[in-house]
């Protein structure tokens, strides 16, 4: 496990906005790794493990798909967080993908 990159995913998680939603590869390629997406993944996976918390109910795929709801328990626990923050959801995917989507790198600077 490459810590120091899954902390550095974590610091980007934790700056998207209540609300909003972002992709694995815009995370990997705002840290000059966009090949790295399933590393992002990876370390989203984990992320439950992490303090202080990470919002990883706001990362999905890059075509708006809860690809990561399986690693929560149950599994619908995505879908009700992302509810809680008025981001709407159907058959597993993210409802106005690209209004929503925050751009990493358009926000950040590392």
């Amino acid at each position: 496990m490459n810590t120091n990159f899954y902390e550095q995913v974590y610091e980007i998680a934790r700056l998207i906005p209540k609300g909003r939603i972002t992709s694995y590869g815009a995370i990997a390629k705002s840290l000059g790794a966009a090949k790295s997406s399933r590393m992002v993944g990876t370390a989203m996976s984990v992320s439950h493990l992490a303090s202080p918390s990470v919002p990883a109910h706001r990362v999905v795929n890059h075509n708006g798909l809860l690809t990561g709801r399986f690693h929560f328990n149950p599994p619908e626990l995505m879908e009700e967080l992302l509810l809680k923050e008025n981001v709407k959801v159907a058959d597993n995917k993210i409802v106005d993908f690209k209004t929503l989507f925050w751009n990493p790198m358009e926000e950040i600077t590392i």
